[in-house]
């Protein structure tokens, strides 16, 4: 990994869990363990994917680095700052330098506002601080922003209904870059996109991130996608990271059975080139029951008798290289 210096966001064995009720009758509670002591680093101006299957925790790990879903336990050092510590005032002047980009494009404008006011919404919670402190240079931000996410000025006028999805997601990115952040949290921003339109979203974030240095937490279930645009990749698995890595070790030598079966399922557009595909077997146990050792020990097709009872550790095994397998290690 890089030096401290050049380190923009750190998390260190990160956990939120949530209490589920067992019963409508009986008040008895059980703990579902959506995010289970994740560690990771990003470094300044680059992009880590975190990829998995639906349910592993992708989306609540996103949201409870910027503090929109309260951590249960861990560390989050965003720029030399423990976010955790913050109060709800000091937090609000530190999320100026922090972003999310949504999911859906369609259900996270408000279709009541211009889309002008949606984009300048950060700015006027903000403008307290002495940020755009002014009516006009809000309104001339926002045109600049127009002009960065290859939109045009006149759209400051209208609504979210009369735009198209990658129109749209444009829109949230232009809301995400108002107030000039150094970190954006992507939450699967092309997912709801056709496939044409995903490549010029995507384009457009890496245009943005040459410009501008930010780094980005990319969130994705499609390793094709993730491949694209990543420095590092981390795969995570039933609110853990099995393995990261920089993107060409993770893609040329993946060491974790479930990453290699991801990567097999990557189609392949050259219908010549046989490709294996590892299928996997058995059922993922439940994030409130978790078993007590290895959490992919029953789908594994290389486990042995002491993955069962041992969870293994994420460690390195090459520079840069982490990898949570016993084998592995």
């Amino acid at each position: 990994m890089d030096s401290t210096a050049n380190v923009l966001l750190e998390v260190n064995n990160l956990h939120k869990w949530f209490n589920v009720r067992k019963s409508l009758i009986f008040d008895h509670k059980n703990v579902l363990k959506a995010v289970n002591g994740v560690s990771f680093k990003v470094n300044k101006g680059e992009t880590l994917g975190i990829v998995g299957e639906s349910g592993c925790g992708k989306t609540t790990l996103g949201r409870t680095i910027l503090r929109l879903i309260e951590p249960t336990q861990g560390e989050i050092i965003f720029n030399g700052c423990n976010i955790n510590a913050l109060d709800r005032k000091s937090l609000r002047r530190k999320r100026r330098e922090m972003g999310i980009i949504f999911q859906d494009p369609f259900g996270s404008l408000n279709p009541r506002m211009k889309i002008g006011k949606v984009i300048c919404e950060p700015l006027n919670i903000q403008h307290t601080y002495g940020v755009f402190g002014s009516r006009k240079k809000r309104v001339e931000r926002v045109m600049e922003i127009l002009d960065l996410v290859g939109l045009d000025r006149d759209y400051y006028w209208r609504y979210a209904h009369e735009f198209s999805g990658g129109q749209r997601q444009r829109i949230g990115i232009a809301r995400a870059l108002a107030l000039s952040p150094q970190l954006l949290i992507c939450d699967e921003p092309v997912s709801a996109l056709d496939v044409s339109i995903q490549a010029q979203i995507l384009n457009l974030m890496e245009d943005i991130q040459k410009k501008l240095g930010i780094a980005y937490v990319f969130i994705s279930h499609d390793l094709s996608v993730v491949k694209h645009v990543s420095d590092n990749v981390a795969v995570m698995y039933l609110g853990k990271i099995v393995e990261i890595a920089p993107k060409d070790k993770l893609y040329s030598d993946a060491k974790h059975p479930y990453t290699n079966a991801l990567i097999s399922a990557i189609p392949i557009p050259d219908s010549r080139v046989k490709k294996k595909k590892i299928l996997l077997q058995g059922d993922i146990p439940s994030p409130i029951n978790l078993p007590p050792g290895c959490l992919f020990y029953e789908r594994c097709y290389q486990r042995h008798d002491s993955c069962k009872d041992i969870a293994p550790e994420l460690v390195e095994v090459t520079q840069g290289h982490y990898v949570a397998c016993h084998k592995a290690n």
